[in-house]
C-alpha cells in the first residue's frame, strides 16, 4: 500500500474520526453512485482538470500497475484482483495501450 494512502486511511480509521460516509450528500447521507460522477466532475471543473472523470484515476492505476506489475514479481492477475475485478477481461479494459512501447518492445526483440 502506497505510505501516503496508508497514511490517510490510518486518520480515516482513528477513534476520533467520523464514523459514516466519507463524502456526503447534503443532507448528510450517502451518496448515489450518480451522484458520486457528478461530485467528482464538479471537483475535477473547479481545479481545471479537464478530460478527468471519477473513473480516470481508477484507469491510471491500473494502467501504471499492470506496466509495473512484472518488476516486482506481480501478474496482471494481481492488478485484477487490487481493482477488485472478477475476471481479468473487466481489467484488461481498464489498461490503456501505449504505441511508443510497444515500439521499443518490438525493437528490443
Amino acid at each position: 500500500m502506497h505510505p501516503d494512502l496508508r497514511t490517510a486511511l490510518t486518520q480515516l480509521a482513528a477513534p476520533t474520526a467520523r464514523i459514516g460516509p466519507v463524502v456526503t450528500s447534503a443532507k448528510g447521507g450517502h451518496l448515489r453512485p450518480n451522484s458520486i460522477v457528478n461530485w467528482f466532475t464538479a471537483l475535477f471543473a473547479e481545479v481545471g482538470a479537464a478530460g478527468c472523470s471519477s473513473h480516470s484515476g481508477r484507469r491510471t492505476f491500473i494502467t501504471n500497475a499492470a506496466r509495473k506489475a512484472h518488476r516486482s514479481g506481480a501478474t496482471l492477475r494481481d492488478v485484477q484482483l487490487l481493482a477488485g475485478h472478477k475476471s481479468i477481461e473487466v481489467t484488461q479494459r481498464y489498461i490503456d495501450g501505449d504505441s511508443d512501447a510497444q515500439r521499443r518492445l518490438v525493437h528490443s526483440l
